[in-house]
């Protein structure tokens, strides 16, 4: 994803959980989002009894800073569009209705004859290479954890409580 050529926009508009959370932020050059109680993002790993994946333990925290990281993945309450803004998670918030007319206008503005395509291009790649030895690294790590988490206890007890729609009872096992 890192690799294509064109500024990548992401409209989120409902849900984002665990790795539809991750994926903007990995694959996405800029990110709106609808500002609405029905819309949100959540890091759930913790609630599943797993890890972050798709190299969030690494964008995280360079998104909202180590400590603030920490608290979003330990605790994993939802973020609103307005939260999100305010932490760097997404470039901004609008109202449900504005939100793709708005994506649209934007990525107007990116395209010839309106946007230099091949200096957008240049941007994202200098930027983007910096990243990437730092990403494969903590894409596999995250991928060890998570080998060693998908045996455990907690990890079964999470999916069976969430099959059964209740809380786990986690033991740490």
């Amino acid at each position: 994803f890192w690799d294509f050529k064109k500024p990548v926009i992401a409209a989120i508009n409902g849900l984002a959980l665990g790795a539809g959370f991750t994926m903007p932020l990995a694959c996405a050059d800029l990110i709106y989002m609808a500002d609405d109680p029905e819309t949100y993002l959540g890091l759930i790993f913790v609630k599943r009894a797993i890890v972050p994946e798709f190299g969030l333990s690494f964008l995280l925290p360079f998104y909202v800073g180590f400590q603030k990281a920490k608290e979003l993945l330990y605790f994993g309450d939802k973020i609103y569009a307005k939260e999100a803004e305010r932490l760097g998670l997404i470039n901004k918030a609008l109202p449900p209705a504005e939100l793709l007319p708005f994506v649209r206008k934007q990525a107007e503005r990116l395209i010839p004859p309106k946007g230099p395509s091949l200096a957008l291009n240049l941007m994202k790649k200098t930027m983007h290479d910096y990243f990437r030895e730092i990403i494969s690294s903590t894409l596999d790590k995250e991928n060890e954890a998570l080998r060693i988490l998908f045996k455990t206890h907690d990890m079964r007890e999470s999916t069976k409580a969430l099959m059964q729609k209740r809380e786990p009872i986690f033991k740490g096992k």
